[in-house]
């Protein structure tokens, strides 16, 4: 089961490494829900990797796939929402949100700008691939990620 938390960690790296890509090579602006999705891959990435390191028991193995699985539920929502403004971009309000100047006033934002400052637009999407954009990926890959942790969940119940 431990290689698991090790898949786990590498997908969040990879997925926040390619956001990277995106960001500083292709001139892609992330807006406030990318970073709340950053955070939620960092939060999964790190937990999970802890959990690999750790090789935890019954217990620990509970609460590491309860972590994951709570982070991974705030990351479809976010990655939900997302998805849901860029196909109905009326809905949104164009201009400083509260959430772009919260985010922008946290310490990471500041300590590391390049990964946590939202400079974006929620319901802009330039980038597809295979006629799904980028909250849509994000959404699978936080699904995905939450079936991983079911299967992790359901062998050590079982």
């Amino acid at each position: 089961m431990r290689i698991f938390f090790l898949l786990i960690a590498l997908i969040c790296a990879g997925s926040v490494s390619y956001a990277l890509y995106l960001q500083l090579i292709d001139g892609l602006l992330p807006c406030p829900l990318c970073i709340f999705q950053r955070m939620a891959y960092w939060l999964i990435g790190i937990t999970a990797l802890f959990a690999f390191i750790h090789n935890p028991r019954r217990l620990g193995k509970h609460i590491y796939c309860g972590l994951i699985t709570f982070f991974s539920l705030a990351g479809i929502i976010v990655a939900a929402r997302q998805a849901w403004l860029v196909r109905f971009p009326e809905a949104f309000e164009c201009g400083i949100s509260p959430e772009e100047a919260f985010l922008n006033e946290l310490p990471l934002a500041q300590w590391w700008a390049d990964m946590f400052e939202a400079n974006g637009d929620c319901s802009e999407s330039t980038w597809q691939f295979l006629s799904l954009t980028m909250p849509d990926w994000s959404l699978l890959i936080f699904l995905v990620l939450g079936f991983i942790t079911g299967f992790i969940w359901l062998k050590n119940n079982f």
